[in-house]
């Protein structure tokens, strides 16, 4: 998780006394605004990440490879191999929609 800031040093002090009367001491996350924010594992690179793995699965499906044999290569439920294929399936359906 990111940096952890002290309210005193970050909030007005009435900010903070305000907080203080449903906080005593504990954590809480203060999302950014919705203009700000990034989506899930954009920053990280996380997303492009699963991203290429799903089209190499969906690749390999297609070229015949059974998907016990994905399950083993990507350490991975059959269940989620599953909805990988029926994702990737749909994404290109809908991408020859398109064009």
């Amino acid at each position: 998780m990111a940096n952890y800031k002290n309210g005193k040093d970050v909030l007005p002090p009435n900010l903070l006394k305000e907080l203080q009367q449903y906080i005593h001491g504990e954590l809480i996350y203060i999302p950014k605004k919705n203009k700000q924010r990034v989506g899930w594992g954009e920053l990280s690179g996380t997303r492009k990440l699963i991203t290429r793995r799903n089209e190499e699965i969906f690749g390999l499906y297609s070229e015949g490879r059974s998907v016990e044999y994905l399950q083993q290569a990507y350490h991975l439920s059959e269940d989620s191999i599953r909805k990988v294929i029926v994702k990737m399936r749909m994404e290109l359906k809908q991408s020859a929609n398109l064009q």
